[in-house]
């Protein structure tokens, strides 16, 4: 008797020894050819019916109509659903029938992996499907599936709905719920559809280092480690940005590569702390450049996923072909503030954003001040593909000075959707003033600003021997595919996001139920019948409980006395 099982968990696991007593293996290790998918039969079966006559097919029992000699099962692969008909005479072809008569019948389940082999044909209903005349067992499962109606016009009724439970069980969700494939399908095309226009134009897909000694590129929390062969600290990479350059350095013309980063911050509905991006370095550009580029890039996105330009997210209509607005920074946030920060020092901003009830620490330096301004207040109005461009000095150590404007850097940030998807530059090549913008980020990190970005001497090295004029982007491809897939969380599109520890079930325990005066006996009975703790007894039916013991005490021919209604009762009160 297992405790911690549920009757159904039981019974499949009774299953399965059956099946091993009949000399069944439920996980073979030999191969099952497949020559066919449903999604194939359904589109293609009716105009070449001459091509289904020898298939075979393998995926999950969804459903079954078990009749007399003859029943219906509904089979799900990866690509979709098509209906089984099973055939005592047709499967068991001699006198022993116990491949339906016992296995199919008794010990097959929902969830369980098959085998089947045969032709499609067309039933009287009209409903494409599978004459099965061999069928083999594939893999027992063990834990039921959640049980999600459809009715005939596609509703959904006690669906697989819980979004910690989806998230957690990805693997449920995606089966019981395969709608929300597509959403990782469309994934995959965008980043392939990005990788095909890189490598068209000639640029080369990269890979740099994940562990770092220094965690640079970027202005965020790292996550710590340590090499214990070594006896040093590392860090997760918070940005590939450094490395990517001193390929650039190398003498590659243009590099890219997507990629995993990862950020010791907080979580919320656009923020995971592993995230995938795309960085893009290419020789003898600028942000100007730039600018033109993504929106072909994203253009091509859009068609690939949609085929048009226009992407329709929440209740907005987007519009990925170009050109996108542009604002800079500074003129930004005098529009939807009327405030103009740009000659502001950092004390006047201070004031600012108390004025804003913008909330501040003592470790924000200038760049950090106007960066908190604009995200509060601008933000969530840039709805359209809209660049920020033209940055503080300050905001941004790895970006060129800008050309004419003093005090500003070549940057800009793509937002839509009120969030940020892109930032670029005009990469800042002049070693000396690359170190003395480094310098100033230690100042910061002195005053406990822990997203200051760290000195990297071999990247200042590398400098030193020189790097031509270059243009840099990175994207973040979680959010791209948000809005290409209108999701309005990252976890969404995230396999498997991060997630808060599971809490843990309270073990059962016999004592908890024995002090409510169940006879000890009974207590194994209760488990099986799926009551694991107190709670889940009280919260079931007084009237049912004492009924099913009874037809428990049947079903396991137990000799023990049976307690009075008034007895159960009690246990209740």
């Amino acid at each position: 008797m297992s405790i911690g099982l549920s009757e159904l968990e039981i019974m499949r696991r009774e299953a399965l020894g059956e099946l091993r007593k009949l000399g069944i293996d439920p996980y073979p290790p030999e191969a099952f050819e497949v020559n066919v998918n449903a999604q194939d039969i359904l589109n293609n079966y009716e105009r070449d019916k001459t091509s289904y006559k020898n298939i075979h097919f393998a995926g999950r029992i969804m459903s079954r109509r078990i009749m007399g000699s003859a029943s219906f099962a509904e089979l799900q692969d990866s690509t979709g659903r098509i209906q089984a008909y099973i055939n005592r005479d047709e499967i068991c072809p001699g006198e022993d029938k116990t491949l339906y008569n016992t296995v199919f019948k008794k010990l097959l389940d929902i969830g369980d992996f098959v085998g089947v082999s045969g032709y499609v044909f067309t039933t009287k209903t009209g409903e494409i499907s599978i004459h099965v005349s061999e069928m083999k067992i594939l893999s027992k499962s063990l834990k039921p599936l959640p049980v999600v109606k459809r009715d005939d016009e596609g509703n959904i009724y006690d669906g697989f709905t819980d979004p910690e439970m989806r998230y957690r069980q990805r693997y449920v969700d995606l089966t019981v719920n395969p709608e929300f494939k597509q959403i990782f399908m469309k994934r995959s095309k965008v980043i392939n559809t990005m990788r095909s226009y890189f490598d068209d134009q000639g640029w080369m897909e990269v890979e740099t280092p994940i562990l770092q000694p220094i965690h640079g590129g970027a202005a965020a929390r790292p996550f710590n480690t340590h090499h214990n062969a070594l006896d040093m600290p590392l860090y997760l990479r918070i940005a590939n940005e450094l490395y990517l350059k001193r390929l650039i350095v190398a003498g590659f013309d243009g590099v890219y590569e997507f990629g995993k980063m990862f950020r010791n911050e907080g979580m919320d509905r656009t923020h995971n702390p592993e995230f995938t991006s795309m960085e893009i370095y290419v020789a003898y550009k600028d942000y100007i450049w730039m600018m033109a580029m993504v929106e072909e890039c994203l253009e091509k996105v859009a068609l690939a996923i949609h085929g048009q330009s226009t992407v329709k997210v929440g209740e907005q209509m987007i519009e990925f072909a170009g050109p996108y607005e542009k604002l800079s920074m500074y003129d930004s946030i005098k529009k939807f503030t009327g405030i103009d920060v740009s000659s502001m020092n950092e004390e006047t901003l201070r004031a600012t954003c108390k004025e804003l009830n913008i909330e501040i620490d003592a470790t924000m330096g200038r760049g950090k001040l106007i960066d908190e301004i604009f995200s509060e207040k601008v933000e969530e109005f840039l709805i359209q593909p809209t660049y920020i461009t033209d940055y503080p000095i300050e905001m941004t150590p790895l970006a060129k000075k800008h050309r004419s404007q003093e005090g500003l850097v070549e940057r800009f940030e793509l937002f839509v959707m009120g969030k940020e998807i892109a930032n670029a530059y005009t990469e800042l090549n002049d070693p000396i003033d690359q170190r003395e913008r480094l310098e100033e980020q230690l100042l910061l990190a002195g005053r406990g600003d822990e997203e200051a970005m760290a000195m990297d001497e071999d990247f200042l090295r590398a400098l030193e021997y020189g790097m031509p004029p270059t243009s840099g982007l990175g994207i973040g491809i979680d959010r791209l595919v948000m809005l290409m897939t209108d999701q309005s969380t990252i976890q969404e599109v995230l396999f498997f996001p991060q997630m808060r520890p599971e809490k843990k079930a309270k073990q059962p325990s016999a004592e908890d139920f024995i002090a409510l005066g169940i006879p000890a006996e009974w207590v194994p009975v209760l488990n099986k019948m799926g009551f694991k703790t107190v709670e889940e007894l009280k919260a079931g039916n007084p009237n049912k409980v004492f009924n099913d013991l009874g037809g428990m005490r049947k079903k396991m021919k137990l000799e023990i006395t049976m307690p009075s209604k008034e007895a159960v009762l009690e246990w209740f009160s």
